[in-house]
Protein backbone atom coordinates (compact mmCIF):
# COMPACT_ATOMS: atom_id res chain seq x y z
CA UNK A 1 0.00 0.00 0.00
CA UNK A 2 1.36 3.30 -1.31
CA UNK A 3 1.52 5.92 2.19
CA UNK A 4 0.79 9.02 2.28
CA UNK A 5 2.26 12.15 0.96
CA UNK A 6 1.89 13.40 4.63
CA UNK A 7 3.34 10.43 6.09
CA UNK A 8 6.50 11.05 3.21
CA UNK A 9 7.02 13.85 4.88
CA UNK A 10 6.97 12.90 8.28
CA UNK A 11 9.31 10.25 7.74
CA UNK A 12 11.78 12.85 6.01
CA UNK A 13 11.41 15.39 9.06
CA UNK A 14 12.29 12.46 11.26
CA UNK A 15 15.61 11.67 10.04
CA UNK A 16 16.07 15.13 9.46
CA UNK A 17 15.94 15.55 13.27
CA UNK A 18 18.46 12.49 13.24
CA UNK A 19 20.65 14.56 11.22
CA UNK A 20 20.43 17.20 13.04
CA UNK A 21 21.44 15.89 16.23
CA UNK A 22 24.55 14.16 14.29
CA UNK A 23 25.52 17.14 12.61
CA UNK A 24 25.51 18.70 15.69
CA UNK A 25 27.75 16.21 16.89
CA UNK A 26 30.31 15.81 15.04
CA UNK A 27 29.90 19.33 13.19
CA UNK A 28 30.38 20.91 16.68
CA UNK A 29 33.62 18.23 16.80
CA UNK A 30 34.90 19.70 13.60
CA UNK A 31 35.32 23.08 14.47
CA UNK A 32 37.44 22.90 17.36
CA UNK A 33 39.72 19.58 15.35
CA UNK A 34 41.71 21.50 13.25
CA UNK A 35 42.88 23.84 15.85
CA UNK A 36 43.05 21.47 18.25
CA UNK A 37 45.59 19.07 16.04
CA UNK A 38 47.51 22.38 15.80
CA UNK A 39 47.81 22.93 19.83
CA UNK A 40 48.86 19.26 19.72
CA UNK A 41 51.73 20.05 17.50
CA UNK A 42 50.57 19.28 13.97
CA UNK A 43 51.65 21.29 11.00
CA UNK A 44 49.27 22.28 8.20
CA UNK A 45 50.22 19.59 5.97
CA UNK A 46 49.01 16.94 8.39
CA UNK A 47 45.79 18.46 9.10
CA UNK A 48 45.15 19.07 5.48
CA UNK A 49 46.12 15.46 4.94
CA UNK A 50 44.08 13.94 8.22
CA UNK A 51 41.06 15.84 7.06
CA UNK A 52 41.41 14.43 3.59
CA UNK A 53 42.32 10.54 4.55
CA UNK A 54 39.47 10.31 7.43
CA UNK A 55 37.27 11.71 4.22
CA UNK A 56 38.90 9.00 1.24
CA UNK A 57 38.56 6.35 4.28
CA UNK A 58 34.84 7.20 4.96
CA UNK A 59 34.07 7.66 1.40
CA UNK A 60 36.24 4.39 -0.09
CA UNK A 61 33.78 2.96 2.39
CA UNK A 62 30.86 3.75 1.44
CA UNK A 63 31.49 1.87 -2.09
CA UNK A 64 31.06 -1.65 0.15
CA UNK A 65 28.57 -0.27 2.19
CA UNK A 66 26.46 0.65 -1.15
CA UNK A 67 26.87 -2.61 -2.73
CA UNK A 68 26.19 -3.90 0.66
CA UNK A 69 22.98 -2.46 1.38
CA UNK A 70 21.53 -3.27 -1.85
CA UNK A 71 22.13 -7.10 -1.50
CA UNK A 72 20.97 -7.21 2.04
CA UNK A 73 18.68 -4.43 1.68
CA UNK A 74 19.39 -4.00 5.47
CA UNK A 75 19.23 -0.02 5.41
CA UNK A 76 18.14 0.83 8.87
CA UNK A 77 20.53 -2.33 10.26
CA UNK A 78 23.41 -0.75 8.40
CA UNK A 79 22.29 3.03 9.20
CA UNK A 80 21.77 2.45 13.14
CA UNK A 81 25.14 1.17 13.12
CA UNK A 82 27.02 4.04 11.66
CA UNK A 83 25.84 6.76 13.82
CA UNK A 84 26.54 4.19 16.86
CA UNK A 85 29.83 4.53 15.74
CA UNK A 86 29.50 8.42 15.33
CA UNK A 87 28.06 8.23 19.33
CA UNK A 88 31.12 6.78 20.87
CA UNK A 89 33.93 8.59 18.36
CA UNK A 90 33.51 12.43 18.95
CA UNK A 91 32.51 12.15 23.06
CA UNK A 92 36.07 10.10 23.28
CA UNK A 93 37.97 13.34 21.25
CA UNK A 94 38.08 14.16 24.82
CA UNK A 95 40.74 12.13 25.86
CA UNK A 96 43.10 12.54 23.36
CA UNK A 97 46.05 13.91 24.41
CA UNK A 98 47.98 13.47 21.00
CA UNK A 99 47.34 14.28 17.72
CA UNK A 100 48.04 11.38 16.15
CA UNK A 101 44.97 9.95 18.78
CA UNK A 102 42.72 13.17 17.80
CA UNK A 103 43.60 12.20 13.97
CA UNK A 104 42.35 8.42 14.98
CA UNK A 105 39.34 9.22 16.51
CA UNK A 106 38.39 11.84 13.34
CA UNK A 107 39.27 9.42 10.67
CA UNK A 108 36.59 6.98 13.25
CA UNK A 109 33.56 9.29 13.06
CA UNK A 110 34.42 9.83 9.53
CA UNK A 111 33.90 5.69 9.11
CA UNK A 112 30.77 6.03 11.04
CA UNK A 113 29.17 8.02 8.73
CA UNK A 114 30.54 6.33 5.44
CA UNK A 115 28.44 3.76 7.03
CA UNK A 116 25.18 4.67 7.34
CA UNK A 117 24.85 7.85 4.72
CA UNK A 118 24.42 5.64 1.32
CA UNK A 119 21.83 3.35 3.23
CA UNK A 120 20.49 6.47 4.86
CA UNK A 121 20.23 8.65 1.20
CA UNK A 122 18.31 5.56 -0.11
CA UNK A 123 15.42 5.65 2.64
CA UNK A 124 15.64 9.62 2.22
CA UNK A 125 15.40 9.40 -1.54
CA UNK A 126 12.15 6.93 -1.00
CA UNK A 127 10.02 9.76 1.04
CA UNK A 128 11.69 12.46 -0.79
CA UNK A 129 10.26 10.83 -4.18
CA UNK A 130 6.34 11.95 -2.60
CA UNK A 131 7.29 15.25 -1.65
CA UNK A 132 9.39 16.15 -4.62
CA UNK A 133 13.82 15.22 -4.51
CA UNK A 134 14.99 18.60 -4.45
CA UNK A 135 12.63 19.84 -1.60
CA UNK A 136 13.14 16.50 0.49
CA UNK A 137 17.26 16.50 0.07
CA UNK A 138 17.33 20.68 0.85
CA UNK A 139 15.14 19.67 3.69
CA UNK A 140 16.85 16.99 5.12
CA UNK A 141 20.40 19.48 4.47
CA UNK A 142 18.67 22.78 6.20
CA UNK A 143 17.76 19.97 9.43
CA UNK A 144 21.17 18.97 9.14
CA UNK A 145 22.93 22.40 9.30
CA UNK A 146 20.65 23.56 11.97
CA UNK A 147 22.62 20.66 13.82
CA UNK A 148 25.55 21.99 12.46
CA UNK A 149 25.24 25.83 13.26
CA UNK A 150 24.43 24.31 16.96
CA UNK A 151 27.17 22.08 17.73
CA UNK A 152 30.03 24.56 17.39
CA UNK A 153 28.18 27.33 18.37
CA UNK A 154 27.81 24.72 22.19
CA UNK A 155 31.59 24.15 21.55
CA UNK A 156 31.94 28.00 21.57
CA UNK A 157 29.73 28.22 24.48
CA UNK A 158 31.66 25.47 27.05
CA UNK A 159 34.87 26.31 25.32
CA UNK A 160 34.25 30.49 26.46
CA UNK A 161 33.34 28.93 30.01
CA UNK A 162 35.82 26.37 30.95
CA UNK A 163 39.02 27.18 28.19
CA UNK A 164 39.44 23.34 28.10
CA UNK A 165 38.94 21.25 24.91
CA UNK A 166 38.16 18.42 26.41
CA UNK A 167 35.21 19.28 28.14
CA UNK A 168 34.13 21.00 24.76
CA UNK A 169 34.33 17.33 22.81
CA UNK A 170 32.41 15.59 26.13
CA UNK A 171 29.29 17.59 26.37
CA UNK A 172 28.43 16.60 22.44
CA UNK A 173 27.77 13.40 23.95
CA UNK A 174 24.19 14.55 25.18
CA UNK A 175 23.24 15.32 20.91
CA UNK A 176 24.73 11.67 19.75
CA UNK A 177 22.49 9.91 22.31
CA UNK A 178 19.47 11.25 21.45
CA UNK A 179 19.97 11.29 17.78
CA UNK A 180 20.22 7.60 17.92
CA UNK A 181 16.89 7.56 20.24
CA UNK A 182 14.99 9.32 17.26
CA UNK A 183 16.54 6.58 14.76
CA UNK A 184 15.18 3.92 16.77
CA UNK A 185 11.74 5.61 16.88
CA UNK A 186 11.61 6.29 12.88
CA UNK A 187 12.99 3.05 11.99
CA UNK A 188 9.67 1.59 14.28
CA UNK A 189 7.07 3.77 12.94
CA UNK A 190 8.21 2.81 9.13
CA UNK A 191 9.84 -0.51 8.74
CA UNK A 192 9.39 -0.41 5.45
CA UNK A 193 10.08 3.26 3.42
CA UNK A 194 10.00 1.46 0.15
CA UNK A 195 6.45 2.38 -0.06
CA UNK A 196 7.14 5.76 -0.34
CA UNK A 197 8.30 5.18 -3.81
CA UNK A 198 5.47 5.26 -6.29
CA UNK A 199 6.90 5.93 -9.44
CA UNK A 200 9.78 3.88 -10.75
CA UNK A 201 11.94 5.22 -13.90
CA UNK A 202 12.54 2.80 -16.89
CA UNK A 203 16.02 2.44 -16.40
CA UNK A 204 18.60 -0.24 -16.97
CA UNK A 205 18.95 -1.73 -13.49
CA UNK A 206 21.67 -4.09 -14.60
CA UNK A 207 24.26 -1.04 -14.70
CA UNK A 208 24.63 2.36 -14.32
CA UNK A 209 23.45 5.13 -16.90
CA UNK A 210 26.61 7.15 -18.56
CA UNK A 211 25.57 10.36 -17.17
CA UNK A 212 25.96 9.05 -13.79
CA UNK A 213 29.69 8.88 -14.42
CA UNK A 214 29.76 11.95 -16.34
CA UNK A 215 28.15 13.37 -13.22
CA UNK A 216 30.35 11.75 -10.96
CA UNK A 217 33.78 13.15 -12.95
CA UNK A 218 31.95 16.64 -12.69
CA UNK A 219 31.14 16.56 -8.99
CA UNK A 220 34.40 14.90 -7.92
CA UNK A 221 36.25 18.54 -9.71
CA UNK A 222 33.93 20.31 -7.28
CA UNK A 223 35.61 18.57 -4.35
CA UNK A 224 38.85 18.61 -5.35
CA UNK A 225 38.52 22.17 -5.31
CA UNK A 226 36.59 22.40 -2.11
CA UNK A 227 38.53 23.20 0.98
CA UNK A 228 37.48 21.63 4.32
CA UNK A 229 37.03 24.07 7.20
CA UNK A 230 40.14 22.19 9.12
CA UNK A 231 42.20 23.67 7.41
CA UNK A 232 40.47 26.89 7.42
CA UNK A 233 40.50 26.78 10.90
CA UNK A 234 44.26 26.41 11.11
CA UNK A 235 44.83 29.06 8.74
CA UNK A 236 42.68 31.71 10.85
CA UNK A 237 44.70 30.34 13.99
CA UNK A 238 47.89 31.01 12.43
CA UNK A 239 47.48 34.39 11.12
CA UNK A 240 45.74 35.16 14.69
CA UNK A 241 43.38 37.21 12.84
CA UNK A 242 40.57 35.33 15.35
CA UNK A 243 40.39 34.51 18.41
CA UNK A 244 40.39 30.61 19.18
CA UNK A 245 36.95 30.68 20.72
CA UNK A 246 35.84 32.73 17.55
CA UNK A 247 36.44 30.42 15.22
CA UNK A 248 33.32 28.00 16.02
CA UNK A 249 31.37 30.92 15.61
CA UNK A 250 32.62 31.64 12.37
CA UNK A 251 31.83 27.64 11.36
CA UNK A 252 28.16 27.97 12.50
CA UNK A 253 27.60 30.95 10.66
CA UNK A 254 29.26 28.98 7.58
CA UNK A 255 26.71 25.91 8.12
CA UNK A 256 23.82 28.86 8.84
CA UNK A 257 24.38 29.81 5.22
CA UNK A 258 24.67 26.01 4.18
CA UNK A 259 21.19 25.70 5.84
CA UNK A 260 19.30 28.45 3.89
CA UNK A 261 21.23 27.51 0.74
CA UNK A 262 20.34 23.77 0.29
CA UNK A 263 16.71 24.85 1.15
CA UNK A 264 16.76 27.23 -1.86
CA UNK A 265 18.75 25.12 -4.33
CA UNK A 266 16.50 22.55 -3.56
CA UNK A 267 13.62 24.35 -4.11
CA UNK A 268 15.05 25.58 -7.50
CA UNK A 269 16.58 21.46 -8.80
CA UNK A 270 12.68 20.77 -8.48
CA UNK A 271 11.84 23.30 -10.69
CA UNK A 272 14.79 24.13 -13.37
CA UNK A 273 16.93 20.84 -12.83
CA UNK A 274 20.61 20.39 -12.79
CA UNK A 275 20.76 24.06 -13.44
CA UNK A 276 20.54 25.28 -9.46
CA UNK A 277 23.81 23.21 -9.05
CA UNK A 278 25.07 24.83 -11.59
CA UNK A 279 24.03 28.67 -10.43
CA UNK A 280 24.98 26.85 -6.74
CA UNK A 281 28.79 26.51 -8.00
CA UNK A 282 29.47 29.66 -9.95
CA UNK A 283 28.40 31.07 -6.83
CA UNK A 284 30.60 29.69 -4.73
CA UNK A 285 34.19 29.73 -6.94
CA UNK A 286 35.19 32.64 -5.11
CA UNK A 287 35.25 31.41 -1.29
CA UNK A 288 38.95 30.51 -1.93
CA UNK A 289 40.06 34.36 -2.64
CA UNK A 290 38.25 35.57 0.08
CA UNK A 291 39.01 33.50 2.88
CA UNK A 292 42.53 33.06 2.10
CA UNK A 293 43.70 36.41 0.15
CA UNK A 294 41.83 39.18 1.96
CA UNK A 295 40.28 40.28 5.50
CA UNK A 296 36.63 39.54 4.17
CA UNK A 297 36.58 36.23 5.58
CA UNK A 298 33.04 36.28 6.45
CA UNK A 299 32.09 37.23 2.89
CA UNK A 300 34.26 34.04 2.10
CA UNK A 301 32.08 32.15 4.21
CA UNK A 302 29.08 32.72 2.66
CA UNK A 303 30.41 31.58 -0.56
CA UNK A 304 31.83 28.55 1.25
CA UNK A 305 28.44 27.74 2.69
CA UNK A 306 26.22 28.40 -0.45
CA UNK A 307 29.21 25.00 -1.97
CA UNK A 308 28.45 23.25 1.24
CA UNK A 309 25.32 23.55 0.94
CA UNK A 310 24.35 22.91 -2.34
CA UNK A 311 27.14 19.53 -2.52
CA UNK A 312 25.43 18.24 0.92
CA UNK A 313 21.94 17.77 -0.84
CA UNK A 314 20.77 18.94 -4.48
CA UNK A 315 24.22 16.53 -5.46
CA UNK A 316 23.10 13.70 -3.85
CA UNK A 317 19.45 14.16 -4.98
CA UNK A 318 20.56 14.16 -8.42
CA UNK A 319 22.07 11.09 -8.02
CA UNK A 320 18.50 9.09 -7.56
CA UNK A 321 17.21 11.14 -10.50
CA UNK A 322 19.89 9.22 -12.33
CA UNK A 323 19.72 5.59 -11.10
CA UNK A 324 16.78 2.73 -10.66
CA UNK A 325 16.33 2.32 -7.40
CA UNK A 326 17.48 -1.26 -7.28
CA UNK A 327 20.73 -0.25 -7.97
CA UNK A 328 20.54 3.35 -5.76
CA UNK A 329 22.73 2.26 -3.13
CA UNK A 330 25.36 0.78 -5.03
CA UNK A 331 25.16 3.82 -6.60
CA UNK A 332 25.51 6.14 -3.89
CA UNK A 333 28.05 4.53 -2.70
CA UNK A 334 30.49 4.14 -6.24
CA UNK A 335 29.60 8.34 -6.05
CA UNK A 336 30.71 8.37 -2.01
CA UNK A 337 33.72 6.84 -3.06
CA UNK A 338 34.91 9.03 -6.20
CA UNK A 339 33.95 12.28 -4.52
CA UNK A 340 35.52 10.91 -1.59
CA UNK A 341 39.09 10.32 -3.43
CA UNK A 342 38.68 13.35 -5.32
CA UNK A 343 38.02 15.29 -1.71
CA UNK A 344 40.99 13.44 -0.24
CA UNK A 345 43.20 14.54 -2.79
CA UNK A 346 42.44 18.35 -2.94
CA UNK A 347 42.58 18.19 0.63
CA UNK A 348 46.23 16.83 0.79
CA UNK A 349 46.93 19.40 -2.15
CA UNK A 350 45.63 22.03 -0.57
CA UNK A 351 47.44 21.31 2.57
CA UNK A 352 50.63 20.67 0.92
CA UNK A 353 50.27 24.26 -1.40
CA UNK A 354 48.75 26.28 2.14
CA UNK A 355 52.83 25.47 3.54
CA UNK A 356 53.86 26.75 0.07
CA UNK A 357 51.76 29.38 -1.33
CA UNK A 358 48.61 30.59 -0.55
CA UNK A 359 48.14 32.07 -3.87
CA UNK A 360 49.17 28.64 -5.43
CA UNK A 361 46.32 27.02 -3.25
CA UNK A 362 43.64 29.54 -4.08
CA UNK A 363 44.77 29.43 -8.04
CA UNK A 364 44.16 25.38 -7.65
CA UNK A 365 40.72 25.29 -5.87
CA UNK A 366 39.01 28.01 -8.68
CA UNK A 367 40.41 25.90 -11.46
CA UNK A 368 39.21 22.82 -10.17
CA UNK A 369 35.86 23.67 -9.17
CA UNK A 370 35.74 25.65 -13.00
CA UNK A 371 36.63 22.52 -14.62
CA UNK A 372 33.52 20.86 -13.22
CA UNK A 373 30.97 23.33 -14.70
CA UNK A 374 31.26 21.97 -18.78
CA UNK A 375 30.89 18.66 -17.20
CA UNK A 376 27.36 19.81 -15.96
CA UNK A 377 26.48 21.54 -18.68
CA UNK A 378 26.55 18.20 -20.45
CA UNK A 379 24.52 16.47 -18.24
CA UNK A 380 22.19 18.68 -18.67
CA UNK A 381 21.76 18.44 -22.03
CA UNK A 382 22.35 14.76 -21.85
CA UNK A 383 18.88 14.56 -19.04
CA UNK A 384 16.79 16.93 -21.58
CA UNK A 385 17.75 14.21 -24.61
CA UNK A 386 18.12 11.21 -22.96
CA UNK A 387 18.45 8.60 -25.84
Amino acid sequence: MVLQKGSALSFVILLGVVSLCADATYEGARSLTGVYLGVLGASGTVVGLVAGLGEFIGYGLRLVVGYVSDRTRAYWRITTLGYAINTIAVPLMALAHRWEVLASLMIAERTGKAIRTPPRDVLLSYGASQVGRGFGFGLHEAMDQIGAVAGPLIVAGVFALTQHYQSSFAVLALPAVIGLIVLLIAQQRYPEPREFETVLPDLNTKRLPRLFWIYLLAVACLGAGYVDFPLIAFHLQQGESLQTGQIPLLYAFGMGVDAVAALLFGYLLDHIGIMALILAVLLSVGFAPLVFLSSAVIWGMVLWGIGMGAQESIVRAIVANLVPPERRGSAYGIFSTGYGLAWFLGSLLMGVLYDHSLGLLVLASVVLQLLGLPLLWWIKQGMRHPA
